[in-house]
C-alpha cells in the first residue's frame, strides 16, 4: 500500500465515528485502530512547555503525535501478518453463536467455512442479523463468549485463510 492511500484513508476518518478499520484487497490488508493507545510504542513528538502565567487559566498538555513512519511501519506489519484474519461485528448488540441456547453452533474451532456461510448473529434493536463468512477459512478462536454484548467493529472470530 502506498503512503499517499493511507493518508487518503486517515484524511477520510477525520471526524467520523468510526474507531476500527479493517480493509482487504487481494494481497493487501489493513487494520487501523482509532481513538487507542497503540500496540508498538510509537515516536512522539515533545513540545516545549512555557511558564504558565497566573492570570491564564491552565491548559491541557499536548497529545502524543505518532510519526508516518510508525503508521507505515504499523501498516506493513498488518500486510505482512497473512497468517489469519478476524470477522467483526457489524454494529452494537448481542452476539449469539447459535439460533437457541438448545441448537448446536454455527462454526466450531477447527471447522472450515466458505464464503457466505453464516457463522453466528448480532441482536440490534430486536432484530436477529446473521453473520456471515466473507471469505473462506477455517476458524481458529472465537474472541466472544455467547450472550455478550458486542461494539461496533469488535473482532468476533479469528480465521486462517484456506
Amino acid at each position: 500500500m502506498d503512503v499517499e492511500k493511507l493518508k487518503a484513508i486517515l484524511e477520510a476518518l477525520k471526524g467520523t465515528d468510526v474507531t476500527r478499520l479493517t480493509w482487504a484487497a487481494g494481497e493487501e490488508s489493513l487494520d487501523l485502530r482509532l481513538g487507542h493507545p497503540p500496540a508498538a510504542p510509537a515516536l512522539t513528538q515533545a513540545m516545549p512547555m512555557a511558564a504558565p502565567h497566573p492570570a491564564s487559566a491552565p491548559q491541557p498538555a499536548p497529545a502524543p503525535v505518532s510519526s508516518p513512519a510508525a503508521v507505515i511501519a504499523a501498516a506493513a506489519k498488518a500486510e505482512s501478518d497473512k497468517k489469519s484474519f478476524t470477522i467483526n461485528s457489524p454494529f452494537v448488540g448481542t452476539f449469539y453463536r447459535s439460533v437457541s441456547p438448545d441448537s448446536p453452533s454455527f462454526v466450531d474451532i477447527g471447522q472450515t467455512v466458505k464464503k457466505g456461510q453464516v457463522l453466528c448473529i448480532v441482536e440490534a434493536m430486536k432484530l436477529m442479523n446473521e453473520i456471515e463468512a466473507d471469505q473462506p477459512g477455517r476458524l481458529v478462536e472465537a474472541l466472544v463468549e455467547n450472550g455478550s454484548p458486542v461494539e461496533y467493529g469488535e473482532a468476533l472470530f479469528r480465521f486462517e485463510p484456506v
